[in-house]
């Protein structure tokens, strides 16, 4: 070949109709093209490739020697080109990938394990990597593909990232199941300050939280003799003491060995969403497994 820059997709493809069919009127017609107009394309072929490609038969045209040893290049391009252009699909019984998610502990207990569950049911090939939510690094890991997705509040949502509500939680009161204080009937607001109080600290540490604002509206208060940074840990302290916790509903629900009821003063819930880049939001096998995503929280009320 002379020079590529002489070179377009529609002359290759005009030459590989040329080679199946051997008839210039016929390749024209399959192509949509005037016959004028695919002799013209011809006479560039050959300028470019430098060898007249075809020559005139008695029935139609015979491709020369060069033609035949270019021709199965040209289908073998032709035939990638048309597959790069495809729109990608997706098998979730037989795919392979890994899927990162960053997620708190609490949101590996709710969200992540009845997810898993599914994913291993009807995509037995796919992979998860579940990592720790890092605030300050979360958009620069999703812009990166470091991660996939991540499982946030609103609140700490980077902007301009896709997101969607998988939830709204509540909080539920927890004692040991054979707590005094839990005999068959919802703790008092006195009765629930005189216990001894667990919370969770996320930033290690602190010793009030939610609850803490609401009993300040009634005027009162709590004494909080333990802060953790795990939510996993307090249901084991909870059943080995007389302390009580506020926690998610999802956290404990089926845990047995406690005891669960409603607080006896209105604290409010967090909503749960999931968030992910631009980079992967028409991805298919993405897009699959965030829909089973939903599915998941959707049956897992």
């Amino acid at each position: 070949m002379k020079d590529m820059k002489s070179m377009d997709l529609n002359l290759l493809k005009a030459l590989d109709v040329l080679l199946d069919e051997r008839n210039v009127t016929r390749a024209a017609a399959r192509l949509g093209l005037t016959q004028p107009a695919l002799s013209g394309m011809l006479a560039r072929l050959r300028e470019s490739f430098g060898d007249p490609l075809f020559a005139r038969a008695q029935r139609g045209i015979v491709p020369t020697q060069r033609a035949l040893d270019i021709g199965i290049s040209v289908k073998q391009v032709l035939a990638e080109i048309d597959a790069l252009l495809q729109p990608p699909s997706f098998d979730p019984a037989t795919a392979q990938l890994t899927f990162s998610i960053a997620a708190t502990d609490y949101a590996l207990r709710a969200i992540a394990v009845p997810f898993l569950s599914a994913l291993k049911q009807h995509a037995p090939r796919v992979r998860v990597s579940l990592v720790p939510v890092e605030s300050g690094l979360l958009q620069n890991q999703l812009e990166r593909g470091q991660i996939d997705l991540a499982l946030l509040t609103p609140e700490i949502t980077p902007p301009n990232l896709h997101a969607r509500e998988l939830f709204k939680e509540h909080y539920v009161c927890v004692l040991r199941e054979d707590h005094p204080a839990a005999m068959g009937r919802k703790l008092t607001v006195k009765q629930f300050c005189a216990l001894d109080h667990a919370l969770v600290s996320y930033d290690g540490g602190g010793f009030r939280g939610v609850t803490d604002d609401a009993l300040e509206q009634l005027g009162k208060q709590r004494s909080v003799t333990l802060s953790v940074k795990s939510f996993l840990i307090l249901p084991d302290i909870l059943r080995a003491s007389d302390m009580v916790a506020i926690l998610p509903s999802r956290l404990v629900a089926g845990m047995d060995k406690l005891a669960i009821s409603l607080p006896p003063v209105k604290i409010p819930g967090f909503t749960k969403t999931a968030a992910w880049h631009e980079r992967t939001h028409h991805d298919p096998a993405h897009r699959w497994i965030r829909a089973l995503l939903f599915t998941s929280c959707a049956n897992n009320k």
